[in-house]
């Protein structure tokens, strides 16, 4: 899925790159939408000419081939939680840069971009571009991010985000002028561009003009104090922040640059986001993206997501759908109107157990973090049974690792403690010293209680827990005990992040289609989100005032190798330092993976466009539907 060749602005022989455009098409004549028709009669909004950017983004929607299509319509999809309308702004992945589809990284929001040997990012912006608000999208907003949000400290306690440091040295950024935006160090910050590409992106910009009425720095203390009073927050800076929401996408009256706005205040069961006036994207006919005009977002429970679609009530769903819904969805698509497409998933595993290395409980974290407990876990569970009564033997079975499409992938590591093998699982539980049993042949831990593991999930997926009960008879073949707690996702990660738990199940890696290119981050303990060592991330996030240090020395080197990676002036470097992460993992078990590549099933609404039939869904790279650019899918007849 990858472009093979390195791309030309991350090719470490060159000092300097200019990114191109995603098409280098002449602007075309500009059509306006009819969905703002009346809207601009009455003079209310000004003229598609004078709201898109002077260079818009003109994508050649045949060139991709593709068709390019009609404004227009009601597109139709789910989500199981209120916070999740978030995902519009993943689905739209309006970015300063972004992947393309051969996951290239190209400019987007930005009109261009120069990178001086990872050093110096030079953000050209597009003349005359507009937040949904109409208020211009200049340097001024970049300014007020680093400037009055970044490095303020009532805001942010912590002081500028992890990824503008580089060995604790933060960049000099400079405005030049209205367009242009300037982060420079004295380092190489080699995944700069790909974090501000991601499906979660940190975003580096603001709408000072709406903002600025909140910031006490701008604002009159009197009307401050009255916004304060009316939100019934304690401050000015969590009155910002409770405002500052681009990533929930909760705040309507905040402007966005992404292709649909939020049009629905408060917590409502049907969330409506309506086309952006003033997207920068238009295709080679001069239509305005996105084509369709509406997205209806319903709050449904988990277990309805299925049986809605299968009744025809979703345009587009992915979401909430796993393998086993796919017989259900293929009976109903003849009286649905929709047809179920297999996507293949880009997460590194599709169930991964992770065993807290920083349990409270200092019995389990000393045992969990003997390797030959979690190498015994691993090879005790039948993984061909999971992927025959689970997918069909239809997903590859094997420990958590990078998926083939990566070139990192070995088979190697795949198979690497992965074998179904209960005497060996024995063996070393034995050697731990864990060979103490009771009446029932559970084995006793160190303190004399028996060895009874809490996994704990977030209930989400049925297919976690058809898992688990597998896994429950194979575990206790070789004397452990597993119980099985599903919890709500955010109690779930919150007992992580605090020690509670024992072993937690989620996904494995994110991307599971890493580059030479591709920061292995996300393989060192940088980060709470990996669940095995919450701690450990918690240390790093925070500079060391949570949490704590890495203490075992395979975790400290996968710190060396991030270093080596950051500093590498070649892509061979970087892919040797992947290549050991990678290796270090397969050996000490981190996670213990179970399957990957189960395909992932997508319904379509039979007069939807564009919506390609096969293709990678995930979350980094590609923010599921991101990539695969939703604002350039149409209803055939333009109604949903």
């Amino acid at each position: 899925m990858f472009n093979a060749r390195t791309p030309l602005f991350l090719t470490s022989a060159l000092a300097f790159a200019v990114a191109l455009p995603l098409a280098a098409l002449a602007q075309p004549a500009l059509q306006e939408s009819a969905f703002w028709s009346h809207e601009v009669e009455a003079g209310d909004l000004p003229p598609v000419s004078e709201r898109v950017p002077a260079e818009p983004l003109v994508v050649n929607v045949a060139a991709k081939g593709r068709t390019p299509g009609v404004q227009g319509g009601t597109l139709n999809t789910m989500v199981t939680r209120s916070k999740d309308i978030r995902q519009m702004v993943v689905y739209g992945y309006a970015r300063l840069v972004g992947y393309n589809e051969a996951y290239d990284l190209v400019p987007d929001i930005l009109e261009s971009f120069e990178n001086e040997n990872n050093r110096i990012f030079t953000l050209n912006l597009r003349e005359g571009h507009k937040w949904s608000s109409g208020d211009p999208f200049t340097s001024t907003d970049f300014e007020y991010w680093w400037k009055h949000i970044a490095n303020n400290a009532e805001l942010n306690p912590t002081g500028p985000p992890d990824f503008v440091r580089v060995e604790d040295e933060l960049p000099e950024v400079t405005f030049p002028d209205a367009s242009t935006v300037v982060f420079e160090w004295s380092r190489p910050n080699p995944s700069f561009l790909q974090v501000l590409a991601q499906a979660a992106p940190p975003f580096i910009y603001r709408p000072s003009a709406y903002l600025k009425q909140f910031h006490k720095d701008f604002a009159e203390p009197e009307a401050l104090q009255e916004e304060i009073d009316y939100a019934r927050v304690k401050s000015w800076a969590a009155l910002h922040n409770k405002r500052d929401n681009m990533d929930k996408f909760d705040n309507p009256d905040l402007p966005t640059l992404q292709p649909w706005l939020n049009a629905t205040a408060g917590k409502k069961i049907r969330h409506q986001f309506v086309r952006n006036p003033y997207y920068h994207r238009i295709d080679e006919n001069g239509l305005q993206l996105p084509y369709i005009d509406t997205v209806e977002m319903e709050i449904v429970s988990g277990g309805l997501v299925a049986a809605k679609s299968n009744a025809g009530e979703a345009d587009l769903q992915a979401r909430g759908l796993d393998f086993r819904d796919i017989p259900i969805l293929r009976k109903g698509e003849a009286n649905g109107g929709y047809r179920t497409e297999l996507w293949s998933s880009g997460t590194a595993s599709q169930i991964a157990i992770y065993p807290n290395l920083n349990s409270g409980d200092e019995v389990w974290r000393q045992t969990l973090r003997d390797v030959r407990v979690r190498r015994a876990l691993s090879v005790a569970i039948n993984r061909a049974a999971i992927n025959k009564s689970l997918y069909f033997k239809l997903a590859k079975p094997g420990a958590m690792t990078v998926l083939e499409q990566s070139p990192f992938f070995d088979q190697s590591l795949r198979d690497a403690w992965a074998q179904y093998d209960p005497d060996l699982a024995n063996t070393l539980l034995d050697e731990a010293g864990l060979v103490e049993r009771d009446g029932y042949g559970i084995r006793r831990l160190p303190d004399g209680r028996p060895m009874e593991l809490v996994i704990e999930t977030a209930g989400e997926r049925q297919e976690v827990e058809n898992a688990l009960q597998i896994i429950t008879d194979d575990w206790r073949d070789v004397g452990v005990k597993l119980v099985m707690r599903p919890l709500d996702r955010d109690i779930l990660r919150n007992r992580v992040f605090s020690g509670t738990t024992m072993a937690s199940v989620w996904y494995g890696w994110d991307n599971g289609l890493p580059q030479s290119y591709t920061s292995p981050a996300y393989l060192a303990p940088t980060d709470q989100v990996f669940l095995s060592w919450p701690k450990w991330g918690q240390f790093y996030q925070t500079g060391g005032s949570v949490g704590e240090a890495p203490d075992l020395p395979a975790g400290e080197r996968l710190m060396e190798l991030l270093h080596d990676w950051n500093l590498a002036t070649d892509a061979t470097m970087r892919a040797e330092a992947w290549r050991e992460m990678l290796q270090i993992h397969a050996d000490n078990v981190f996670a213990i993976g179970l399957v990957a590549g189960a395909p992932q099933p997508v319904v379509v609404s039979d007069r939807l466009r564009n919506v390609p039939k096969t293709a990678i869904w995930a979350w980094d790279p590609g923010a599921h539907f991101g990539v695969h650019r939703m604002d350039e899918f149409f209803f055939e007849d333009g109604e949903g």
